[in-house]
């Protein structure tokens, strides 16, 4: 008896065995490392994520338009990256800009997910200037425009990051 008819299969067929494929192909995307799904309710396809990004309404496009902020901002709040918003100054570290001065931010386009800042611009065939939109992701913030909305954003944010670095430690109480 050929290992092929233990499967499942006859004996004498030269045709692969496709009983068992799907735990197959299961098994060859653990083996290259891919990542299961574990939450049912959240997809994993390609088609609907970029789908969902670009007919993501207003809100949920500041969200997805946020920058990291510069070491000395992220050691000051605790926070790792803000939505951007006009007046914030920023430094571009990604692309053909990269590296230049720091500039303010002149207009959030979120129609086009790219901002606009003040001295990135180019002239046009016709000798007029234009901005050039750039990735929020692709710049750092330096320097924020605060005001009372964004100064509680940063402290209830930076709070819930104190507390998950002490989460799950004991520490042990030393009693004199």
């Amino acid at each position: 008896l050929s290992s092929n008819s233990a499967l499942g299969g006859s004996a004498c067929s030269s045709k692969p065995n496709f009983r068992f494929a799907g735990i197959h192909i299961l098994l060859v995307e653990l083996a290259a490392g891919s990542n299961m799904k574990l939450n049912k309710l959240v997809t994993s396809s390609r088609r609907k994520n970029r789908k969902r990004h670009f007919n993501a309404p207003s809100h949920i496009r500041r969200k997805i338009m946020s920058a990291p902020l510069s070491k000395e901002l992220r050691q000051k709040y605790n926070v790792r990256s803000m939505p951007i918003r006009k007046d914030d100054e920023v430094q571009v570290t990604r692309g053909h800009y990269k590296g230049q001065q720091l500039g303010k931010v002149v207009q959030v386009y979120r129609k086009k997910y790219v901002i606009y800042i003040e001295r990135i611009q180019r002239e046009k065939a016709n000798g007029s200037t234009v901005y050039v939109g750039i990735h929020p992701s692709k710049v750092v913030i330096m320097k924020f425009k605060m005001d009372k909305d964004r100064k509680l954003i940063l402290e209830r944010r930076g709070k819930s990051r104190m507390s998950d670095k002490t989460k799950g430690k004991y520490t042990e109480a030393v009693t004199v």
